[in-house]
């Protein structure tokens, strides 16, 4: 019974998705004059941004960490002020790529908010952390690109820097083409990251061990 609920349910699903509208992606960029190149072209270079402010220096494999922004939060009021200037080129970039304002207002309201706390010494700086108005731009563009261009393609707002680099590398030689290889292009950043994590590990673990041997040859409890 189960078993045919899950087939009539697979059925319905497949004529609803045959009886959707065909999205024309191609008639959208038209309609605001871009290419879908030119596209991921700007977002890249939104993405470029925003982990320069936000998220320069990131901890392995995730997208989390610091940038610009938190360094400039250090600056009392004239760094936040900064920062909130700055993060203004983020808003104009979407606004380039179709993104309508409303769609903009949460990274605006987030954008403000980060200056005001950032005003607060040490509590701002560390909050910047966490508050990231211009990955918060690069989410709410991404996803109207997903919704109006067809563009689900990631890597070159997750890697910027390192696919723009990856992209001119590849239409020099086979070789970058590789899946294994362009992959470990890009993430560089993330395995080194990861060597230095086992090093300072290991590090501390070696001189702990040399401490408490230490300790037990001179109080005898070794």
């Amino acid at each position: 019974m189960d078993n045919f609920k899950k087939l009539s349910k697979s059925k319905a699903k497949k004529s609803s998705d045959a009886n959707a509208p065909v999205i024309d992606y191609q008639a959208k960029l038209a309609e605001h004059g871009l290419t879908r190149e030119q596209v991921i072209a700007t977002e890249r270079k939104l993405a470029k941004f925003a982990n320069t402010m936000d998220s320069l220096v990131r901890v392995p494999f995730t997208k989390q960490g610091m940038g610009a922004d938190a360094a400039l939060s250090t600056i009392p009021l004239a760094g936040d002020l900064a920062g909130l200037a700055l993060t203004s080129y983020a808003f104009i970039l979407g606004r380039q790529l179709g993104v309508p304002a409303h769609k903009m207002t949460p990274a605006v309201r987030l954008a403000l908010i980060d200056m005001v706390v950032g005003i607060v010494p040490g509590i701002g700086t560390l909050l910047d952390i966490f508050i990231r108005p211009s990955r918060k731009t690069l989410g709410i563009v991404h996803e109207h690109l997903h919704d109006e261009y067809g563009i689900t393609e990631t890597m070159h707002m997750d890697r910027p820097f390192l696919h723009q680099s990856l992209e001119d590398k590849q239409q020099q030689s086979r070789f970058w083409r590789h899946p294994l290889v362009a992959w470990l292009y890009l993430h560089i950043p993330d395995l080194l990251g990861l060597i230095v994590i086992v090093v300072i590990g290991w590090g501390l673990w070696a001189v702990l061990s040399w401490l408490v041997s230490l300790f037990g040859k001179v109080t005898g409890f070794g």
